[in-house]
């Protein structure tokens, strides 16, 4: 099951017919859970139960929600934080359970017992995911609002990621990016495909930047070199991954300027990171731009699909 997807909107909605929710800055997932036996989904359809140990059992009832698993530092959301523990698999994934417990955010109910909800007006889906009283260290279910324009200045002005505007009598389009659920996001951030990486300055063991590009219809196109973000332990992870997919040939099909391309190692473009900036230069590159996180969720094929716009979350 692929999950409903939110458009960039334009003003947030106001009237009855829609509720707002917090944008939360995690990872989405589709839960199933048949007989106390739970299985996350990413949105592009991978298994990733095995990274998030602590909500592979949880106790509500069998059901299929919607949600994202989000990792909290010192009370924020902390994608970060959150994308060290998706490539962690077995006692990895223990540890990091451990360090950066994960919690489920479910704000949509998509089948309760043998009952398919998808049909049914979100103001029915919302009822339903109430009445079950989730709430726990494991999973919970954030509040709705009615002001939108409100939520969008309190999130701004709490640093956080935006706001989700949703009409109360869509329906549940698997899949599908629609205009009944508008997305409202603060910083902007996008996600792009690695084609090389190079080594911080002055060192022959530490990754200082990712050149990174976009897949589109003319091929591989290059979209600039980021290297704010990447320090420390996440240094380290990014390039254990990015080692696995070395090549010797530049993927890129354009042009990569000079200064960029000295001292790179090229990489099989595969590998898709979440990066924010401020937008794009005059000659296309990323302005400003800051390393967020590898995003195992994605592949290259979803970007190909998608629009350059904020985190598709």
């Amino acid at each position: 099951m692929r999950p409903m997807l939110a458009t960039r909107g334009d003003h947030v909605p106001v009237g009855d017919d829609w509720i707002h929710e917090v944008k939360w800055d995690g990872m989405r997932v589709i839960v199933e859970v048949a007989a106390g036996r739970t299985r996350l989904t990413s949105r592009n359809g991978n298994d990733v139960t095995g990274a998030f140990p602590e909500l592979a059992t949880l106790e509500v009832p069998d059901l299929v929600l919607d949600g994202e698993v989000v990792a909290f530092t010192d009370g924020r959301p902390d994608f970060g934080a959150l994308a060290t523990r998706f490539q962690r698999r077995g006692r990895g994934a223990l540890r990091g359970a451990e360090a950066v417990p994960a919690t489920l955010l479910a704000f949509d109910v998509l089948r309760l017992g043998e009952r398919d909800l998808r049909r049914e007006p979100l103001s029915v889906r919302r009822e339903l995911l109430e009445s079950l009283h989730l709430g726990d260290d494991q999973v919970q279910v954030p509040p709705t609002y009615d002001d939108g324009q409100m939520l969008l200045e309190a999130t701004r002005a709490q640093s956080l990621e935006g706001i989700v505007s949703k009409r109360l009598a869509s329906r549940y389009e698997e899949g599908v990016r629609s205009r009944s659920w508008l997305k409202f996001a603060h910083r902007a951030r996008t996600s792009w495909v690695v084609g090389g990486w190079r080594f911080e300055t002055g060192s022959t063991s530490r990754i200082g930047a990712v050149l990174v590009g976009e897949p589109t219809e003319a091929g591989f196109l290059y979209r600039g070199r980021v290297g704010s973000g990447i320090t420390g332990r996440v240094g380290v992870a990014l390039k254990e991954t990015l080692e696995a997919y070395a090549v010797d040939a530049n993927p890129f099909d354009d042009e990569v300027p000079r200064p960029d391309r000295l001292g790179t190692q090229w990489v099989r473009p595969e590998v898709v990171v979440d990066v924010e900036s401020l937008g794009f230069s005059s000659g296309g590159r990323l302005r400003q731009p800051s390393f967020r996180g590898v995003r195992v969720d994605l592949s290259p094929d979803d970007l190909r699909s998608q629009s350059r716009e904020a985190d598709d979350a």
